[in-house]
């Protein structure tokens, strides 16, 4: 079953002005599917003039394209109006249901009648994603020859799950959630469209009942419609015979809002990368509501902390080492508790992490450090660093000339540990790090002056 924007749900109660099939009154957001660019409501970042996918349907310039982006974008719409703009043939396969001899038929057909009537096929494959590799290759020999123009929908970052050559050869556009604006004036064509609409129902809609069946819907135009559909459906008319729709019937016909976040997809990668760069951005309170997006989506609070761990160390670093030690007791606290009471420890660890100074020398040290080990020469350890307490040391002269800091005021001198001077760890000036910059900065002078040559 397609997931695109005018899937169809169960059918609803006839109503006047509905398209019948099969005895049965389609949804409403199938019967309001855009039939045309000019109906084709967001996206514009793909369809606004100039942009490459407009001006390729218009010239019919194309060979293969791939429609990528979160369910009720208009995904399945647009391939139906790109089909209709060019007056292509449209044949339509599932990628749950269809065969490799369900795409060797269409194939065969979309040749005959290139042949015959000289009309071009649209393939159009919904959820292409869920083609095998096998399917996927049996494509490809009649994209190459031209037999069909391809059309596939994913909801899934075809980079990562769709086969190279495959996108290799198509043009990739994706779609974005539908913005409050969109949805609105989807809802407002629903309502005064007579022939496919609800335009002939009597039907009133209070703004504040109209936005939030557009916020909760969450960009899906398919689920806003849904919503609208079943609130008109279950209010009885008043004594004017006007169906209104109040604030109350809207939240009873879309109560739970559904975030998209797909547990190994793209808004799992990219919300997690949200998250952590609003912490690393010293921004709370971004942190806190991304932070609440995978909580609501049902994301493993044992994935969220270790980020929280990690981000303790790359990002807050030496300028609060405190940080670290709240993550790793948070991360802790988590496994023991669980929800819904982790959602305050993994808050108290993230907005720490957000609001303390930050510093990124200690990890920019050790790789800086690893990347001399692979590539430059490996440093013997200093003669008096050596262990000299095995049997036969001393006769090597191993740990000859050590001097124990302890013995020193202050517990430093300077002896330095590493040959070539090299510096791998440069403080920064904030939080608790100025502090050790003040003491790194004093030690390197007195090693820089030990290490001249005695006049």
């Amino acid at each position: 079953m397609s997931d695109d924007f005018f899937a169809q749900p169960q059918p609803a109660e006839p109503n006047r002005g509905a398209a019948v099939t099969h005895g049965r009154v389609a949804p409403l957001a199938s019967r309001m599917r855009p039939r045309s660019l000019a109906e084709y409501t967001g996206q514009q970042h793909i369809l606004a003039e100039g942009k490459l996918l407009r001006r390729a349907v218009r010239a019919d310039r194309f060979s293969s394209i791939i429609l990528y982006g979160p369910p009720g974008v208009g995904k399945t719409t647009l391939a139906h109006i790109i089909s209709q703009e060019t007056k292509s043939r449209f044949i339509t396969l599932s990628g749950v249901e269809s065969s490799v001899a369900d795409i060797r038929r269409e194939a065969e057909h979309a040749q005959q009648h290139l042949r015959l009537y000289e009309k071009t096929t649209i393939l159009f494959v919904d959820e292409i994603h869920r083609f095998n590799k096998a399917q996927q290759d049996v494509l490809l020999p009649h994209l190459e020859r031209g037999t069909v123009r391809f059309i596939g929908a994913t909801t899934h970052n075809p980079f990562f799950y769709v086969n190279s050559p495959l996108v290799s050869r198509s043009q990739v556009f994706q779609l974005e959630p539908l913005g409050i604006a969109d949805l609105e004036w989807l809802i407002d064509r629903a309502l005064t469209d007579s022939e496919r609409g609800l335009g002939g129902q009597n039907v009133r809609i209070d703004a504040d009942a109209r936005l939030h069946l557009a916020t909760v819907a969450d960009g899906d135009a398919r689920r806003c419609l849904n919503a609208l559909e079943l609130a008109v459906l279950t209010t009885s008319p008043d004594s004017k015979g006007e169906i209104v729709i109040t604030l109350a019937a809207a939240e009873e016909s879309m109560q739970q809002k559904t975030v998209v976040y797909d547990g190994d997809g793209d808004a799992h990668y990219d919300t997690i990368s949200a998250f952590i760069k609003s912490m690393r951005a010293s921004d709370p309170d971004a942190t806190l509501y991304w932070l609440a997006k995978m909580l609501h989506a049902g994301e493993d609070i044992r994935f969220i902390a270790r980020r929280i761990v990690i981000a303790a160390s790359e990002d807050v670093g030496m300028a609060d080492s405190n940080a670290l030690r709240v993550a790793v007791a948070a991360q802790q606290a988590v496994e023991a508790i669980g929800m819904p009471e982790a959602r305050i420890i993994l808050a108290h660890a993230a907005v720490y992490n957000a609001t303390a100074p930050k510093s990124n020398r200690a990890y920019k040290g050790i790789d800086a450090a690893l990347k001399d080990i692979r590539e430059g020469r490996t440093l013997p350890v200093p003669r008096h660093l050596r262990d000299g307490h095995y049997k036969g040391a001393k006769q090597f002269g191993n740990g000859e000339g050590y001097l124990y800091p302890h013995d020193y005021e202050g517990g430093f001198v300077p002896q330095r540990c590493l040959e070539g001077g090299s510096i791998y760890y440069e403080p920064t000036s904030n939080g608790l790090e100025a502090r050790i910059k003040e003491r790194l900065d004093h030690w390197r002078t007195q090693w820089e002056a030990a290490s001249k040559p005695q006049a």
